[in-house]
């Protein structure tokens, strides 16, 4: 069962990796088009819809290495895999587009303070050619296996998409009223609409990569649910964490009452952590119910004791008398 896992999660890997792949160059080719236009016609929308679609060419690329590092088998010196280069993507990924965002919105309070004309028609015909291209891009990757790693290419094919509403928009507005500053007004009201994506995609990443526990499950839960299992009388040192999106690990200590009932509390516990929390991978270590811990406040007394003992100790030192 557990081969065809592997397979099936190969298989998953490959078609994300080649969905990517013809995501990114169908993204590159028309961002040069889209770019050559823009300088042109004069439109920063469409110029800042070119350069989010070259940024969105390199995170695919990104993306599609990830995916194929994801699929590399584990190894003696990668003992869980590669799967944690999805988070350095998603990580890079999301740096990228709040560089994009602040260029775009330096340049557009640029063009707001300094307005330019904008040739509309080049501008709306160009940029509906990219909104179908993006709307296809983004199709493809939406069919395709969803893990962090293909939100954050999808994340940028998004933001990009409504750059091409915006650049299309400003075309017709610039082409029917003569209206420029619609052209720098929509290219900020797009970059302010993907920052709030980047900053959240951005603290995934860093979550992921701090081997922090996944949003939807709550530590404290599964502690709860593993004390709660017949046989044990305690959890602690209880550890949950991601090597890739989707595959959550974790090792906890069991205190179990019948040392000679562990291997039917291993399987419970095993048994609640799929079904429950969708913890496939976990390692349980079992405790004897043999010591009994009582804390007590320190006193006045239990310092002069140690001190008085710490004091002979250095009397009966060999190494202390001379020869």
């Amino acid at each position: 069962m557990s081969h065809d896992h592997d397979d099936h999660a190969h298989h998953h890997h490959t078609a994300s990796g080649s969905t990517l792949l013809w995501a990114t160059l169908l993204t590159l080719g028309f961002a040069a088009v889209e770019a050559g236009v823009g300088l042109w016609g004069g439109s920063l929308a469409l110029v800042a819809d070119a350069g989010h679609m070259v940024n969105d060419a390199a995170a695919l690329l990104l993306a599609a290495g990830a995916a194929w590092l994801a699929q590399r088998p584990p190894s003696l010196r990668h003992s869980y895999g590669l799967g944690r280069a999805e988070f350095i993507a998603a990580l890079i990924n999301s740096l990228g587009l709040l560089a994009l965002i602040a260029w775009l919105t330096i340049s557009a309070v640029e063009r707001l303070q300094s307005p330019q004309p904008v040739m509309g028609e080049a501008v709306s015909i160009t940029a509906a050619i990219g909104l179908a291209i993006n709307l296809l891009v983004a199709w493809l990757l939406a069919r395709g296996e969803q893990n962090l790693n293909t939100r954050a290419a999808l994340l940028h094919v998004m933001g990009d998409l409504l750059g091409s509403v915006a650049a299309l928009l400003a075309g017709l507005v610039i082409t029917f009223t003569g209206w420029t500053p619609i052209d720098p007004i929509l290219s900020l009201l797009i970059g302010a609409l993907i920052l709030f994506s980047s900053v959240r995609l951005l603290r995934e990443a860093l979550h992921g990569l701090m081997e922090g526990a996944p949003f939807d499950i709550a530590p404290e839960e599964v502690g709860k649910a593993l004390a709660a299992v017949s046989g044990v009388a305690s959890v602690h040192d209880l550890h949950i964490w991601q090597v890739k999106a989707g595959e959550t690990l974790l090792t906890a200590h069991l205190v179990v009452k019948d040392i000679v009932q562990w291997e039917s509390v291993l399987d419970a516990s095993h048994a609640l952590l799929e079904e429950r929390f969708a913890i496939h991978h976990a390692t349980l270590q079992p405790e004897p119910m043999i010591r009994t811990v009582q804390w007590r406040t320190r006193t006045v007394q239990d310092h002069e004791d140690d001190a008085h003992d710490h004091g002979h100790a250095e009397q009966a030192d060999p190494r202390k008398e001379m020869p």
